[in-house]
């Protein structure tokens, strides 16, 4: 979780905006204290009741910050057999 005094916040706050909207908490604080906390606000659509419970049952993690600059540019895991893309088209085939 970040911190940031709220001077710091209301001079950069679209950067903290940006923070919060991956997925990460920031702390505010007044004179070195804790003041409030901003977070990702959960969203009640059926799309992510259906993340939030792959999230509950250890399937998938919520985000826990940005992603890195060169992730886009980092290689791929190889699969020469198309493994994963027949495991996704049965799946999609099963309704799932």
């Amino acid at each position: 979780m970040q911190q940031v005094s709220v001077a710091q916040l209301k001079a950069h706050l679209s950067k903290y905006l940006e923070v919060v909207r991956s997925g990460e908490e920031v702390l505010i604080t007044d004179r070195g204290r804790p003041v409030a906390k901003l977070s990702p606000l959960r969203s009640t659509g059926q799309q992510d009741a259906h993340l939030d419970g792959l999230i509950r049952t250890g399937v998938a993690r919520p985000p826990r910050g940005p992603l890195p600059d060169d992730f886009w540019d980092r290689p791929r895991p190889q699969d020469p057999e198309g493994r994963a893309l027949t495991v996704l088209l049965d799946e999609r085939a099963e309704g799932r």
